[in-house]
């Protein structure tokens, strides 16, 4: 039972620290993820419909029946690309699913999406999330060993928002993980 002292201790952590309390319970595990991206794809695509990568990339419909995953939990710092060390076991859950797959399936391949919040110009938040996919490939390729030709980027800024604002919101600031061998050629 909390006592009055514990109760104010974690209202006031909840209030200060909502991210950061959220951020850590909503990390998924590597059976999670790779569950998630070995789903079946919400439209079958034959084979003389397959689009190339930057075609998927432009297709709402596609995109959104392929087999994903949100990764809210790799917070990344307001106006930053950068992936801290201290989120790399966060990271390698992502690899270990990932690799998983690919040992199964050699041509399985991923888009990793980059997005970020609704501060700031278009153009800066477009290069923004651009880098912050391109920095998860890296720290997969070179600190895991996820091959780099079975992963993709693309940014989105602030096209796609989790959370409907135009204020800063740590949630929105995210990679999102998508299966797409099914759809390209």
């Amino acid at each position: 039972m909390l006592n009055r002292r514990s109760f104010t201790t974690a209202l006031i952590a909840a209030v200060v620290l909502p991210g950061a309390a959220f951020a850590q319970a909503q990390m998924p595990s590597a059976a999670t993820i790779e569950r998630q991206l070995d789903a079946a794809p919400r439209m079958r695509v034959n084979p003389n419909q397959r689009v190339t990568v930057q075609e998927f990339k432009r297709r709402p419909d596609m995109r959104r029946a392929a087999p994903s995953i949100d990764i809210q939990s790799i917070n990344f710092e307001f106006a930053s690309a950068e992936i801290a060390p201290s989120q790399y076991r966060k990271v390698e859950s992502i690899a270990s699913a990932m690799n998983r797959i690919l040992r199964r399936d050699r041509r399985a391949r991923f888009l990793i999406e980059g997005h970020t919040d609704a501060v700031g110009s278009y153009q800066s938040n477009q290069v923004l999330s651009e880098r912050r996919a391109g920095s998860l490939k890296r720290v997969l390729s070179r600190q895991y060993g996820v091959p780099s030709r079975a992963l993709e980027t693309v940014g989105y800024g602030k096209e796609f928002l989790l959370v409907p604002t135009q204020n800063e919101n740590w949630r929105n600031r995210r990679v999102t993980l998508r299966r797409i061998d099914s759809f390209i050629r």
